[in-house]
């Protein structure tokens, strides 16, 4: 499909692939355009059944191409330019949002087989699916906290539908990393696995035998109790990040980290 996102169907499952496995499959804004293009593809599919979402190579998505930090770093992402001030989806969500909430979007079900790591846009790539298989080893972190930044990308009120309040906040509060059992026994991950993708593919392939009349009502039925909300949230999220890129405080949290060493933040 392009040199950043791959896809293939098979008897009505979508093999979603992130191609970028010499960058841990960060987003550029190439891999923006990317995935938003497979999603706008997918939805067009009549015959769609279910899609599997995946990352080439040693991890599913690493976050953000580290080249943003430095753009932030000297002042050039001030205010959120290219990612966060965006035209909005008919969803509410910006260009950056789209590329984890549009899958709610799909009529189908999505399944996130995530595998190494799973970090900052990575982790809230695959809160956009409908469940997250996991492997054992797999690192999954709301890692902007380390940027001096919040997670901007429809994380809130995806995390929200899965874990306890107090288990949000303390993800985002430390951005620390969670490993594939406790994703699983906090409610981030759905299902541990061995192997995620074949298992994720193995499981799409059981959906696709089912009714698709069935499982697309159910997929609406589902979505709908916590539509009215989101679009608020989006759009919040943006608000706070646009104040928080290129701040003091943002550019000291970035700086601190490319240098190795504690942030002096003020007050």
């Amino acid at each position: 499909m392009s040199e950043r996102v791959s896809l293939a169907v098979e008897s009505g499952v979508a093999d979603v692939r992130l191609a970028r496995p010499d960058k841990m499959n960060a987003f550029d804004d190439a891999m923006f355009d990317a995935v938003n293009s497979a999603i706008d593809e997918l939805s067009k599919m009549t015959a769609l059944r279910c899609v599997v979402l995946s990352g080439e190579g040693r991890g599913f998505c690493a976050g953000l191409d580290l080249s943003n930090f430095g753009k932030m770093a000297s002042g050039e992402r001030k205010g959120g330019s290219g990612i966060v001030d965006t035209p909005r989806y008919a969803n509410g969500a910006n260009r950056a949002q789209q590329v984890s909430f549009g899958w709610r979007d799909l009529p189908v079900p999505v399944v996130a087989a995530v595998h190494g790591v799973a970090l900052g846009a990575g982790f809230q790539l695959a809160l956009g699916a409908d469940l997250r298989f996991v492997a054992h080893s797999a690192r999954l972190s709301a890692f902007e906290m380390n940027w001096g930044l919040v997670p901007d990308m429809g994380a809130f009120p995806l995390m929200k539908e899965l874990m306890r309040a107090d288990v949000v906040r303390d993800l985002v509060y430390t951005g620390r990393m969670v490993e594939g059992g406790e994703a699983v026994e906090i409610g981030l991950a759905t299902r541990l696995c061995d192997d995620p993708r074949a298992e994720a593919l193995e499981y799409a392939r059981a959906i696709a035998n089912s009714s698709p009349d069935a499982i697309r009502a159910a997929k609406r039925l589902l979505n709908l109790s916590a539509e009215a909300e989101h679009r608020d949230i989006l759009e919040a999220e943006s608000e706070e990040m646009s104040a928080l890129i290129g701040s003091p405080n943002q550019i000291e949290a970035v700086n601190a980290r490319m240098e190795k060493r504690a942030p002096v933040f003020s007050d």
